[in-house]
């Protein structure tokens, strides 16, 4: 075992005796050190209940003969920090995670891991780590909230920031505003939607580093805490079998987790978050993976944001297992922590509500939720969630209207300068440029909530999993790198083409190279987590992983 660096032989008298003040019996000292990242704090509703997951997580390691040793780490509430300078810090917190678990696990010799986290950036920083330290580990997702209500009407987080336009559009009073805001999120747990955070936890159950039903499990229900128990005992079997992160984490699971994104229309930061498990995990996982499998897996889900459905509905009709067992002749064969096999899994699988997860003969979309785009404003690659986009928009030819940064477009947004037909540019707000690549739902919500029906938005940022409509992000090269995005201006014509997987700058190549000879870079005034960010931080692409 990788703990008895620790504990093994008179040289490691001193080590044990500190482990003996930990209240470590001696029969203890030869069983199996589990280490459990715990993600709780006070300030995230994902993370409210998280330490309850964490003790039984606990509970299970000791009855699975094993060792639990708790241990915290950081979280942002992408919500909270939305639409100001604290969105800048969320990105650059999942490299913190993931150097903070590597960090206690290599530290501390770990034999097994439990990771108890939810939200967007916890769980991906959690399986950047696991695949970096490729020791054998359990996800325990924290679990979606459960839907708001007023009037009858479930209410998601989305609402509330749609609810913003709507004020600044005059069709709902102040009033109005405050009293959903007070009903739309009741309790703990991720936002109810197929947002980012509950994304991720259905990828990592796609990817099998999850029990079969984590993902969609509400935070609240008692079945959520057998998981968390399930889960520690789980892992000390991993242990024991010698299974670790990277026999789990490979191009075939990865592939898989994309196919589970195609059906239900996922997040767009689940790109990001997927390129960068690959790259921690040495698997060639790149973004024509997304298109390729988006032409043969169809949308099946019509969920939140886009559509009617939340992931307590997904839950009810069978949650992952149920989707995996819809796509089970699509599988790529691949091992999960459940012991059995993703075929297996997929088998067991049932649609409970076929309104919810419907069958492959009577998809939502024949392709995809999700679409990578290439073209000339966008060499490298830009994302869509076009499960959320009107049909009627998925063509659209329009001019730019070009910002340098979220707070110039968002005063236009409210202010009513934009008209219908435009291409909103926000720019110099990708990984390099924000830095930390913020989230637009500000701005994308502020447009639904005025009325827009046909304005696209384009950024080298990042949208959040709750954004809906013709938004398309992940520019690569971003503005600050020189890419095409920072020649645009006021005018230019911009195609883009959803059909056809493109975006285009409509500017001849001289005229471009004239701006590009002229083009200085924007420089802003950094210190301390950003300033280290901005330097090494790669592009969209590759998952904005830290060179």
């Amino acid at each position: 075992m990788r703990s008895d660096l620790v504990k093994r032989g008179y040289p490691r008298a001193p080590n044990r005796s500190l482990l003996r003040a930990l209240g470590i019996t001696e029969r203890e000292m030869d069983l199996p050190f589990i280490g459990i990242a715990d993600a709780f704090n006070t300030i995230v509703p994902g993370h409210l209940h998280l330490r309850d997951l964490a003790r039984k997580a606990a509970e299970g390691v000791a009855a699975g003969g094993g060792v639990p040793f708790e241990f915290g780490v950081i979280g942002v509430c992408d919500g909270i920090a939305m639409g100001h300078m604290g969105m800048r810090y969320s990105l650059p917190s999942r490299e913190n995670i993931a150097d903070a678990v590597e960090l206690m696990v290599e530290a501390h010799r770990f034999d097994g891991l439990v990771c108890v986290g939810t939200c967007d950036k916890i769980v991906p920083g959690m399986l950047m780590a696991a695949a970096r330290c490729d020791i054998p580990t359990v996800v325990v997702t924290g679990g979606p909230m459960l839907p708001g209500s007023l009037g009858g009407r479930e209410l998601s987080l989305t609402d509330v920031f749609e609810g913003v336009g709507k004020v600044a559009a005059g069709t709902m009073t102040e009033e109005e505003l405050h009293d959903l805001e007070c009903a739309a999120m009741p309790g703990c747990g991720s936002c109810q939607g197929l947002y980012t955070a509950n994304t991720m936890a259905c990828m990592t159950e796609a990817m099998g580093l999850s029990l079969p039903g984590c993902a969609a499990t509400p935070a609240v229900d008692a079945a959520k805490l057998r998981l968390a128990r399930e889960s520690g005992e789980a892992v000390v079997r991993l242990v024991e079998e010698g299974t670790t992160a990277r026999q789990i984490v490979t191009l075939e699971s990865l592939r898989n987790a994309v196919r589970v994104d195609m059906a239900l229309g996922g997040s767009t930061n689940t790109v990001l978050h997927l390129m960068a498990v690959a790259t921690e995990a040495g698997v060639p996982l790149s973004l024509d993976d997304f298109n390729e499998i988006g032409e043969s897996v169809p949308h099946l889900s019509s969920m939140q944001p886009g559509g009617p459905h939340s992931m307590v509905a997904l839950h009810r009709a069978g949650g992952i297992p149920a989707v995996l067992h819809e796509l089970s002749d699509l599988l790529e064969d691949a091992v999960t922590v459940s012991g059995e096999r993703i075929g297996e899994i997929a088998e067991k699988g049932r649609v409970l509500d076929g309104a919810v997860i419907r069958p492959r003969t009577d998809p939502v979309h024949a392709a995809g939720g999700l679409r990578v785009l290439r073209g000339s404003l966008a060499p490298d690659g830009a994302v869509v969630k076009c499960a959320a986009v009107d049909e009627a928009m998925w063509r659209h030819t329009g001019p730019a209207r070009v910002f340098d940064g979220e707070d110039a477009a968002m005063h236009a947004i409210l202010a009513q300068e934009i008209r219908e037909g435009d291409v909103v540019v926000i720019r110099y707000e990708g990984p390099r440029g924000g830095p930390g690549m913020p989230e637009m739902l500000s701005p994308t919500s502020a447009l639904m909530g005025l009325g827009y029906t046909r304005v696209a938005l384009v950024t080298d940022g990042r949208f959040s999993g709750g954004t809906r409509g013709p938004c398309i992000g992940h520019v690569a090269p971003e503005a600050a790198a020189g890419g095409p995005i920072a020649l645009v201006r006021d005018g230019d014509r911009i195609a883009v083409d959803l059909f056809a997987r493109r975006i285009d700058l409509l500017v001849d190549e001289k005229t471009l190279e004239e701006r590009r000879i002229a083009w200085k870079p924007a420089e802003k005034e950094l210190r301390g987590v950003l300033k280290r960010y901005a330097a090494l931080v790669g592009q969209a692409d590759i998952g904005a992983v830290l060179r």
